[in-house]
């Protein structure tokens, strides 16, 4: 559409230009002529009425002259008439113009003493008229008085409007029709062959087609569609062997567990420790509201409960906001500590942001910016000078955090998600040996989304700065490849999934990412006695038990979940008093209205539904709005007959891999969204639209009805995937591609 205005705007300004010149012209000559015509008619009726008036004024004849001037009463454009003495009194006047004989006229004066004709436009009420005045001589050429015959020119205005008006029409239609034909002979010439090409790469790039695009002229648009088919052809190709390498791993029986990690760990890595960076720290230290004393907890949320298993097994540093309101009180000299608590395993290194830091780098250009922009659940994105500011800042913060404890050489610096897209340049800058990887935790949207952020070209580059870059999915990968190509000067070579930027080479792949391994997890008897206690609170004896565990989000579906649940008694009644579904509901983002407003909207469903369908002291919904450790939570899993993850876009969403790992038994079903990383690995559970209500709801029954074989058999090929690509393998994966970036 931009390059479209550039094409058009130049031509309908030109034609503009020149209408409105032929315009003024048109103008000017029609007025001229007008007035030259009011001119003659004035100094022929004055001399028509010379004769009459030498005899009127020669006599003294009032009773004469007042008829006379009368006479002009009845003519339309004639305004009137004025007869002065040789003094310059005036004799007699038209009554329609009596005003203007009462005011004195210093033109007057100058022709009684020149005595010539004057003939000129003169100010009368609120609007002008042309006045002409004929000097009175007897037969010696004495002066006897003089004539003014006056004229109304409202008439040449209201022509002048009506050219004006003429040539306004006339232009309007003129460049709408210049409009339409451009737009016609543009979508001709450029965009249908357009929209054939890309149909063509689209189809064919999925394997859809083998033919040849459509499009033969040997023009400019001929050697692009070119050009195209040979990028289409390469990128089919890398994808079919990425595809195969993939299934290669996959097939491998060999497990990864924290000692291989930790091995490849110290065989890559050698003496350098591994430097990790993300906004959430693993450990928080926060006052007990009830005791008025201090605890550690850990933070719900899929980063730190992935990469806390890593740096437990590799060691090295974690770099993070430190957001604890007793934080300050655990760490050293150099705002360090030793994590876990009471079983040092690597240092949590805490960075301080003032309020006014946080509210602009975390809450909003984050979290009302970036979270929004990339996740599509139709909330609009919200990006504010100052947030950039902030975000800037705080990223420059921790770049020299960063900075003050890398080693001398070659070190490894590993980033998480969007909070520090800036992160990586900065420490290029000062650093350029440092190999660094950035992980990207939620979804990257496609080109034209990520177009609507003002500060598109500063976060790309800084982003590029990095050697590696991971997605949950190749989808991801794709999305920003394409995103690169188009927004920023730079070559993607598809066939090594790289983007090159004035040399330097970053790598996109996908990992996804996982949780630990199933091989553990036994049930013990502290989580027998916690599940027979909730059971015994919430009255779940002999019930079939659903649950969710989510940040209240507005990506994580849960409006949805809860109408579907509300769906599924309105349409299956008999189950009622038998299903229970149970949220676990941690507040997020509270700060931000769209968060605090959201978090109502699922307190009204709740409320709503329980009271359309309880009975007795049974209700349909447990809605637990706090935040639950992971030791809190597992109870609730290995209960749990269902799973419901219905995230409305989700980058992985570890909680369906959580459930799948806690399920020792193969006893349970996993409802899962289409539409999150973990759908395209956990091919076994129940694929949901979760915009789908009516799907969402028989999805539940179902789940319900499902025969335990089948529970089994899904499950148990659920628990293979997640054995094989847990978390560790997920770390190796990208400890193993990120040294091998490393500069010799």
């Amino acid at each position: 559409m931009k390059r479209m205005l550039l094409f058009i705007l130049p031509v309908l300004l030109l034609v503009s230009i020149a209408f409105t010149v032929f315009g003024v012209f048109q103008v000017r000559y029609e007025e001229e002529k007008q007035l030259d015509e009011i001119k003659r008619k004035a100094i022929a009726v004055n001399e028509s009425l010379e004769f009459s008036a030498r005899h009127i004024l020669e006599n003294n004849d009032l009773k004469n002259a007042n008829r006379l001037v009368e006479s002009f009463q009845r003519r339309e454009r004639l305004q009137g008439c004025v007869i002065y003495d040789k003094e310059g009194r005036v004799l007699a006047v038209t009554e329609r113009i009596s005003d203007w004989g009462r005011t004195a006229k210093p033109y007057t004066s100058e022709i009684l003493v020149s005595k010539t004709p004057r003939g000129a436009m003169e100010k009368f009420g609120d609007y002008t008229a042309y006045s002409y005045v004929l000097p009175i001589k007897d037969a010696n050429g004495e002066l006897l008085g003089m004539v003014e015959v006056v004229y109304d020119t409202s008439h040449v205005l209201t022509t002048i409007a009506a050219i004006w008006k003429r040539v306004s029409i006339t232009l309007i239609s003129l460049l709408v029709v210049i409009v339409l034909i451009m737009l016609l002979i543009q979508r001709q010439i450029f965009v249908l062959p357009v929209i054939r090409l890309t149909e063509w790469f689209q189809h064919f790039q999925r394997g859809e087609t083998d033919v040849s695009h459509s499009i033969k002229e040997e023009d400019e648009l001929g050697k692009l569609a070119s050009e195209v088919e040979q990028v289409a052809l390469s990128l089919r190709i890398a994808r079919k062997a990425v595809s195969e390498k993939a299934s290669e791993r996959l097939e491998k029986e060999e497990l990864w567990t924290e000692a291989k990690l930790r091995d490849i760990i110290h065989v890559r890595l050698g003496e350098n420790a591994l430097y990790m960076v993300s906004n959430r720290e693993p450990y928080m230290h926060v006052i007990n509201e009830i005791t008025g004393k201090p605890e550690c907890i850990r933070p719900a949320g899929g980063v730190v409960t992935a990469i806390d298993p890593i740096m437990r097994a590799c060691g090295g540093m974690w770099i993070a906001h430190g957001a604890g309101n007793a934080d300050r009180q655990f760490v050293n000299s150099k705002d360090k500590l030793g994590v876990p608590p009471e079983d040092d395993k690597y240092i949590l290194k805490r960075v301080w942001l003032s309020k006014d830091e946080e509210e602009g780098y975390y809450y909003g250009f984050s979290n009302e910016g970036l979270w929004p922009l990339c996740h599509i659940t139709h909330t609009r994105p919200v990006f504010r000078e100052p947030d950039w500011q902030a975000y800037k800042k705080v990223n420059q913060k921790f770049a020299d955090s960063v900075l003050l404890e890398l080693p001398v050489k070659n070190p490894f610096v590993f980033i998480h998600d969007y909070h520090f897209t800036l992160l990586a340049g900065m420490i290029k800058e000062k650093r350029p040996d440092t190999t660094i990887a950035l992980f990207w935790h939620i979804p990257w949207p496609n080109p034209e989304v990520f177009a609507t952020c003002p500060y598109q070209e500063q976060i790309l580059e800084g982003m590029l700065a990095c050697d590696l870059i991971g997605f949950h999915v190749q989808m991801h990968c794709n999305n920003f490849l394409d995103t690169a190509n188009r927004l920023l000067e730079s070559r993607v070579d598809t066939e090594a999934f790289k983007v090159i930027r004035f040399g330097k080479e970053t790598l996109i792949k996908a990992f996804p990412i996982s949780v630990d391994d199933c091989t553990g997890h036994d049930s013990s008897m502290e989580d027998l006695q916690q599940i027979n206690n909730l059971c015994k609170e919430y009255n779940l004896e002999n019930t079939i038990i659903a649950m969710g565990v989510d940040r209240i989000d507005y990506t994580k579906g849960l409006s949805e979940r809860i109408l579907a649940v509300d769906r599924f008694f309105e349409k299956y009644p008999q189950y009622k008093k038998k299903f229970v579904f149970i949220q676990l509901a941690a507040p997020s983002r509270t700060h931000i209205k769209r968060y605090h407003d959201f978090a109502g909207e699922v307190d009204e469903l709740v409320e709503k539904a329980n009271w359309k369908h309880s009975e007795g002291d049974w209700k349909p919904i447990i809605y637990l709005k706090r935040h639950f450790s992971q030791e809190e939570i597992r109870p609730y899993y290995l209960m749990a007959d269902i799973c419901i993850v219905s995230s409305l876009h989700d980058g992985m969403n570890l909680v369906a891999k959580e459930y799948v790992a806690a399920k020792k038994d193969s006893n349970g079903v996993l409802i899962l969204s289409r539409f999150t990383g973990a759908a395209k690995e956990l091919t076994q559970a129940i694929h949901i639209n979760p915009y789908s209500i009516e799907e969402f709801a028989d999805s539940i029954k179902s789940a319900i009805e499902m025969p335990a074989e089948e529970k089994r058999s899904r499950m148990a090929h659920m628990r293979n995937v997640i054995r094989i690509n847990n978390v560790y393998r997920w770390a190796g994966n990208i400890i193993t591609e990120l040294t091998s970036l490393k500069k010799i």
